[in-house]
């Protein structure tokens, strides 16, 4: 049993670096109309899933529903502008990672992110649905 939980963090780790340089490779050189604004929304909740599920493989239940709302929080929290209240709007780092600007289209991405994450992890356990 141990084992097949050291493999499910392995496999989750090389998922997180994978994505992790996919993001970055986005956010320095994709500038288009659909690549950075969407799909690498939909990408960061897959990263949050994957992130969390490399300390614990297993027992957080609803995680991807538990990403998706840490990330509605997060994408609210741009709709009021947390960055300026909290004084942080000249740390372009805080900036990019709270965010300043709100979108509904964004929390549309981070539910398919995290719903793609679901599927996906009920695939590789062989669970059907």
């Amino acid at each position: 049993m141990k084992t097949k939980k050291c493999n499910a963090r392995i496999i989750y780790i090389i998922i997180f670096v994978l994505i992790l340089m996919s993001e970055i490779y986005i956010a320095l050189f994709v500038k288009d109309s659909i690549i950075r604004p969407y799909v690498g929304d939909i990408l960061v909740t897959v990263l949050l899933c994957c992130f969390v599920r490399m300390f614990f493989s297993s027992g957080i239940r609803f995680l991807p529903l538990y990403v998706f709302v840490f990330s509605v929080i997060v994408e609210v929290s741009q709709y009021f502008d947390l960055v300026k209240i909290l004084g942080l709007a000249d740390n372009r780092f805080f900036s990019i990672v709270l965010g300043t600007y709100f979108s509904f289209i964004d929390i549309l991405c981070y539910a398919a992110g995290c719903i793609i994450f679901f599927i996906i992890e009920k695939i590789m356990k062989g669970k059907t649905f």
